[in-house]
């Protein structure tokens, strides 16, 4: 069997599969401490037989593996987490190979493998709930550097009707800090959920969005962008994102219709949890 952790700063998803990834058992686990944490992930895991567990989690997190703290959730805003040698916790209890990165390097490997980007060589995934984070995919190998991306961290133009400071503990009024769900409710006062469609918050947080893929496009240029993330729920979104990307672009680049490029995921919410479950495959095979 194979193992998987969608590691959120909300919920921890654990599931175990077969090895064509078909799930057999899925349990979701509030994010608390680590140790509380991590003692209910034990109890799942350890009624199974493991050859390989694939962690997707939120950071950041060092994916270097000549780094001291490879494995390591680092310098995250949940701060009982900073400093957490996660990976080597699960490699220490159960002597399997153990798969590590992002949570939205899972959902985009999920995506460009089984999901809305499998005939494409590239992808980016873009997940907008209770942070923004984004993980690409080239050629079939996730994108890393010096560390891994972090795309819901740069600044965007402010909206020219938008006085909210931002909310992001690090950046203030980076993409994070003004497009998140705490920043529609810091802005309005009311969960993203419960706003009706005719709100001017889907205006702002449409501009936010198509300032982003407007950046990954002319950055990375990849072969789709996917927006995953529970504030993308919202249905009427994604048209808003396409439509204000469509004028930011100007028609400068040739680009596929924007109904098949700036998408939704293909996996649903279970982007992240497949993708996880990739994650220990690979680590597997490796």
């Amino acid at each position: 069997m194979l193992g998987a952790i969608e590691a959120g700063g909300t919920k921890f998803v654990c599931a175990v599969s077969d090895d064509e990834l078909n799930i057999i058992e899925k349990i979701s686990i509030p994010t608390t401490e680590p140790e509380e944490t991590f003692a209910q992930v034990f109890d799942f895991f350890d009624q199974f037989d493991l050859k390989a567990i694939g962690i997707g989690s939120f950071g950041p997190i060092d994916t270097n593996k000549e780094s001291s703290t490879y494995g390591y959730i680092t310098s995250t805003p949940k701060l009982k987490w900073q400093n957490t040698d996660f990976q080597g916790a699960f490699v220490r209890r159960y002597q399997v190979p153990v798969g590590w990165n992002t949570d939205v390097n899972a959902a985009a490997l999920g995506e460009v493998s089984l999901g809305a980007a499998r005939d494409k060589n590239s992808c980016v995934y873009i997940t907008v709930g209770t942070g923004i984070g984004g993980g690409a995919f080239i050629n079939g190998e996730p994108l890393t550097g010096i560390s891994h991306p972090e795309m819901g961290h740069f600044y965007p133009p402010k909206h020219a009707e938008d006085t909210y400071e931002g909310c992001c503990d690090f950046h203030g009024s980076c993409l994070e800090g003004l497009a998140s769900g705490p920043a529609i409710e810091g802005r309005f006062g009311i969960k993203a959920e419960e706003l009706g469609e005719d709100h001017k918050a889907w205006e702002i947080e449409a501009h936010y969005l198509a300032h982003a893929a407007m950046a990954y496009t002319t950055i990375l240029s990849p072969s789709c962008i996917i927006f995953g993330g529970g504030v993308m729920n919202q249905t009427h979104l994604i048209e808003k994102v396409r439509q204000k990307f469509d004028k930011l672009l100007n028609h400068y680049l040739q680009l596929p219709s924007l109904d098949e490029y700036i998408i939704l995921p293909g996996l649903g919410n279970e982007a992240g949890i497949k993708g996880s479950l990739l994650l220990a495959k690979r680590a597997l095979n490796a």
